[in-house]
């Protein structure tokens, strides 16, 4: 957990920062210094280089930010698609899609199990502002069709992850998860890190830094 002074400064820097912002937030934000020296802060690299069994590499960031003039709900979902330097016609990688000029490919298993994302909470996560919500298991899976995702969601029984501010949650990117919107009047702010062993997350294939 960070402390109360780490999560104030963190968030007056990026409030100095041009950071242009979509209705969710903002994607792309590791090269925001504050942002970048956050990932590498030793304590986050600990948490991550643990869940990887090597020493961690910070890859990619999106600040969410949910408010009452940005409410949005997300459905039951798995994240499968990687920031990637260059295309490629590698054997189980697509479709291909381009996000704020960045190439992403929808990954396999086998390489999404090399990644783990550590969500630092910028404010407090509770039952009323739409937190994370979790099918505990579901990243051993595999890549799930939107059909599987959902039959487990009719099925399982999500677990909420209420945190306070500077608490910080590990997730792989396969564990099927969704938030509610928020039924609060306060904001709801997380900064999503994925971290990787290696930025060659398979042979020819190299993470890009977004």
């Amino acid at each position: 957990m960070l402390r109360a002074s780490d999560i104030r400064a963190l968030t007056q820097a990026i409030a100095r920062q041009d950071i242009p912002h979509s209705r969710a937030g903002a994607r792309h934000v590791l090269k925001c210094p504050p942002i970048a020296a956050l990932a590498t802060d030793p304590r986050l690299l600990a948490i991550a280089s643990e869940w990887l069994g090597a020493p961690a590499i910070p890859f990619k960031a999106t600040l969410f930010d949910k408010n009452p003039g940005a409410n949005w709900l997300v459905a039951w979902h798995q994240d499968t698609a990687l920031p990637l330097v260059q295309r490629s016609a590698a054997a189980g990688w697509g479709p291909w899609s381009i996000k704020d000029g960045v190439n992403y490919a929808h990954a396999p298993a086998t390489a999404l199990d090399r990644v783990i994302a550590l969500r630092i909470h910028l404010d407090d996560s509770f039952s009323e502002n739409g937190p994370l919500r979790v099918l505990p298991g579901t990243h051993r899976l595999g890549v799930l069709s939107d059909a599987q995702v959902a039959e487990l969601a009719r099925n399982a029984h999500p677990s909420q992850c209420c945190v306070p501010a500077g608490g910080v949650i590990a997730m792989r990117p396969l564990i099927v998860h969704a938030s509610s919107k928020s039924l609060s009047l306060s904001s709801r702010r997380v900064l999503h890190v994925e971290y990787a062993a290696s930025l060659e997350i398979a042979p020819g294939l190299t993470l890009r830094a977004a």
